[in-house]
């Protein structure tokens, strides 16, 4: 009995220590690509770049600003001035708490955040969860000018919860999980989630290496995520019925091939429901349209624009 506690305790020691180094390896092999801003208690990582109508660009699940700056940034920056955010708990922004974060807790910094860098009616493109908190910022600060839905999670949908995002979000349970997970997973177990968020089509050439996916195995990125994941159903449901009385412009582009996101729980949803929603489904795409389809993304962007008369530089 006392050498199975004994090796029981050598293993959660090498657990912590493979925890801080791997953390610390993603921290120095992914740095902050921008600046953070300090109010209050919030501390806020942010890349900004370019000139002409504020445009800001929030990230999904488990990203950060780096899916954003692989390429989509720089082809927006000629004509906007482009603002990402890393979310809360996300990349190189800190939780705001352990959890019971909610849509509108995260929308509320991000617009607050916004305001402080002299964002102005602003487009924002939202991209899977990021499409739940553009909607969110849209219908509880009414100074946007249009929401870009990306593969966005807007509605509740059927079935069970992930149990493995269910479980990281419980306490006790969850930060020993989450450790686990951050001291032993392996890289190619990440490199195949990668790609299997872009099925069915690849991630582009040197995605992998740019993304700084490590940073999310970080145990306190992986308990953000998954109770923001894990609660996120609930919160659509009070959100969601908002939707009709928004009149801003809302440009959707959705793949039909995204199993990750539903079309139809989701974005027609969306379309059906809102009289400023206008939808470009893009036949055999998956969830990642921003890269494998950017041209679709960026006219989406332009009309949304145009609708919200904002002029170009």
């Amino acid at each position: 009995m006392i050498w199975i506690l004994a090796l029981l305790a050598l293993l959660a020691l090498v657990t912590l220590w493979r925890v801080r180094i791997r953390s610390r390896r993603a921290e120095a092999d992914f740095p902050p690509e921008g600046l953070f801003l300090h109010f209050g208690e919030n501390r806020v990582h942010y890349v900004q770049k370019g000139k002409g109508p504020d445009l800001v660009l929030i990230h999904g699940a488990s990203g950060n600003t780096r899916d954003f700056t692989f390429a989509l940034m720089d082809a927006l920056s000629d004509r906007y001035r482009v603002t990402i955010f890393d979310r809360p708990g996300l990349g190189h922004s800190p939780r705001l708490a352990r959890r019971g974060v909610t849509l509108r807790d995260q929308a509320d910094l991000l617009a607050e955040a916004a305001q402080r860098l002299g964002v102005k009616d602003p487009i924002l493109l939202g991209q899977s969860f990021g499409g739940a908190v553009a909607m969110a910022w849209a219908v509880h600060h009414p100074s946007v000018a249009a929401v870009v839905n990306v593969s966005g999670a807007t509605y509740p949908w059927p079935g069970a919860l992930d149990r493995l995002y269910a479980t990281l979000s419980r306490p006790v349970i969850g930060p020993v999980l989450a450790h686990v997970i951050g001291a032993w997973v392996s890289d190619d177990y990440i490199e195949d989630a990668i790609e299997g968020v872009f099925a069915p089509q690849s991630a582009p050439f040197g995605y992998a290496g740019h993304i700084g996916a490590p940073l999310v195995a970080r145990p306190h990125s992986l308990m953000a995520n998954a109770q923001q994941r894990t609660d996120l159903r609930a919160h659509l449901e009070d959100l969601s019925p908002a939707y009709a009385g928004l009149t801003l412009p809302i440009e959707i582009v959705h793949g039909d091939a995204d199993d990750t996101v539903s079309l139809t729980i989701h974005s027609e949803a969306m379309a059906r429901d809102v009289p400023g929603a206008v939808l470009t489904r893009l036949p055999g795409v998956g969830h990642m349209p921003h890269h494998v389809s950017q041209d679709h993304v960026i006219a989406a962007i332009d009309r949304a624009a145009a609708r919200a008369g904002l002029g170009r530089a």
